[in-house]
């Protein structure tokens, strides 16, 4: 199991502006999608290494090393879930399996009706990042993700899509969906940043 990673110095237990949530509410924009086994397939695309498109039917990513990962959530609407027991496929392993191209620098994470969050390349390959298909060793619910979310710990939920399907290489940073509806580029809890006019310069491309 990995354990969450240290915080720098000796800071608070919850990001500021946050309360502490003891159930798992479920937030998420549109419908739930329908999961259709036989038509699922997850994508690695974009500047791979080899300049190919590489795919997974959904038994062959459930087949993929699982692995465990505790690691809190943060969610844009004020509340956090500390300690939260997460398993599926780490980005580490997607990333040896795929190498991107040495030029790529961001990556898009896609999910299920063109929904995406853009992410730092550096901020997805994070030893705590990984594709969630369980919590505390239940495979999650439509409701939550599945087949499989993507949990970024240090930063907030939204940054982690649920119903994922895919991973775009990219070798420059593009705006996903609540990054172009005004949400911050980054998206670092612990530095409030929710909202793009706390953008600094350099912290995303322009609206």
């Amino acid at each position: 199991m990995v354990q969450p990673e240290s915080r720098e110095g000796e800071r608070p237990e919850l990001p500021p502006g946050q309360r502490l949530q003891r159930g798992w509410p479920v937030t998420h924009y549109g419908p739930v999608p329908r999961f259709r086994p036989e038509r699922w397939e997850f994508r690695v695309f974009g500047a791979t290494a080899d300049a190919g498109t590489h795919r997974w039917k959904h038994e062959e990513f459930s087949a993929l090393p699982h692995e465990t990962v505790v690691a809190d959530l943060h969610c844009v609407t004020r509340f956090s879930m500390l300690g939260v027991e997460w398993g599926g496929v780490r980005t580490r392993r997607l990333l040896e399996l795929v190498p991107p191209a040495p030029e790529v620098t961001h990556v898009m994470v896609w999910a299920e009706y063109g929904y995406s969050a853009n992410l730092r390349l550096e901020d997805f390959t994070a030893g705590h990042t990984l594709f969630a298909t369980h919590r505390a060793g239940e495979p999650l619910t439509a409701e939550h993700g599945f087949p499989a979310r993507l949990v970024v710990p240090h930063l907030y939920a939204w940054k982690g899509p649920k119903w994922v399907r895919g991973v775009e290489y990219m070798t420059a940073d593009r705006r996903g969906f609540w990054e172009e509806r005004g949400y911050h580029n980054i998206g670092d809890p612990w530095s409030e940043q929710r909202y793009s006019y706390q953008e600094a310069p350099g912290d995303g491309p322009g609206l």
